[in-house]
């Protein structure tokens, strides 16, 4: 009897292909807001999905939806129709106190506007989202969190005695301290000077890599946006274009 020929499976081969399902699954989702002059159609049928521990640039000009998307996203506004599942998590299926808890232990958010709490020290400002959650070392973490991004020796300052890059610091030290697996952060460099908002993206996108958390970032920057593995471009409510960024694809010809 002849023997086979053929090459036995490798362990590659042999091993089942695990698929990872999308983080952020979007399908033909609407909001309309009322408004004295009418309905206001913000959101108008945006399909998205997004892969575990990819960095997602959001661009577009002011007025387009960008915002709202993101707030979308963190379950801060619910949608008029489509489907949103986010983080494990379908949206519109949870109430106002389920929304609070999945979002406490799933998903961090870094504004433009710092959103600091101005009678709390940084590091009660870090250790705030972490007790809410019932963590039992709620300072420890936020006490870590801090030295991440620097401000180990700022801790028992207050925001009035922050610069705007600390405070920013501050803000993103909470927003990865639960170790999210989903990261959003809204123009989160807007409102600082040019190369503190640098560290602050080298430190945001840093983090994100460490805890190997989705990063979703809106942003006028293009150069920005070129950091990210994908550019989302929306304009008048729905997603025009969806392109791999420049960087990414000079990175994935190196690897080849």
């Amino acid at each position: 009897m002849a023997s086979s020929s053929a090459n036995p499976p490798t362990q590659a081969e042999r091993e089942p292909i695990v698929r990872l399902n999308p983080i952020v699954q979007l399908n033909d989702v609407h909001l309309t807001l009322a408004s004295t002059a009418g309905p206001v159609n913000i959101l108008r049928g945006i399909d998205l999905d997004v892969m575990p521990g990819e960095r997602i640039g959001i661009v577009g000009p002011s007025g387009s939806g960008k915002s709202t998307l993101l707030a979308v996203l963190a379950g801060l506004e619910r949608v008029t129709s489509g489907k949103v599942q986010v983080a494990g998590g379908d949206l519109n299926a949870l109430n106002e106190d389920k929304l609070a808890l999945w979002r406490r232990s799933r998903v961090g958010i870094v504004f433009q506007s710092f959103h600091l709490i101005p009678t709390m020290t940084a590091l009660e400002n870090v250790a705030v989202p972490l007790e809410l959650a019932g963590a039992r070392d709620a300072i420890d973490r936020a006490r870590a969190a801090l030295a991440q991004v620097g401000l180990a020796k700022r801790e028992t300052h207050y925001p009035a005695q922050l610069s705007g890059g600390e405070q920013q610091r501050v803000a993103l030290a909470r927003a990865v301290a639960p170790h999210p697996a989903l990261l959003l952060a809204d123009e989160p460099t807007g409102n600082l000077d040019g190369s503190t908002g640098h560290a602050i993206i080298d430190l945001m996108f840093g983090e994100a890599a460490k805890l190997n958390s989705t990063l979703i970032l809106i942003t006028h920057d293009e150069n920005l946006a070129a950091l990210c593995d994908r550019v989302v471009r929306i304009e008048d409510g729905k997603v025009k274009a969806i392109e791999t960024s420049p960087n990414t694809a000079s990175r994935q010809q190196a690897a080849d």
